[in-house]
């Protein structure tokens, strides 16, 4: 549990601060015999900083609860 909670905390703290990133793509456009034409489109992933907090303050309750067996 302790284990589960520190994790949670360090996914939460990382997820408030870092609110998203962009994955590259490539899509070819132009596919004529020898010649080949791509274009790079950037697709944005992103998320609320509040499901950060969310996870950062799980992840405390669930370290603090925790009894060690």
């Amino acid at each position: 549990m302790k284990m589960t909670g520190i994790v949670l905390v360090i996914i939460g703290a990382v997820m408030m601060f870092y609110t998203g990133f962009n994955v590259v793509t490539k899509e070819k456009v132009v596919d004529i015999g020898p010649i080949e034409i791509n274009k790079e489109k950037n697709n944005p992933v992103s998320w609320s900083p509040i499901l950060g907090g969310i996870l950062l303050v799980g992840g405390i309750v669930m370290y603090t609860t925790s009894t060690k067996k």
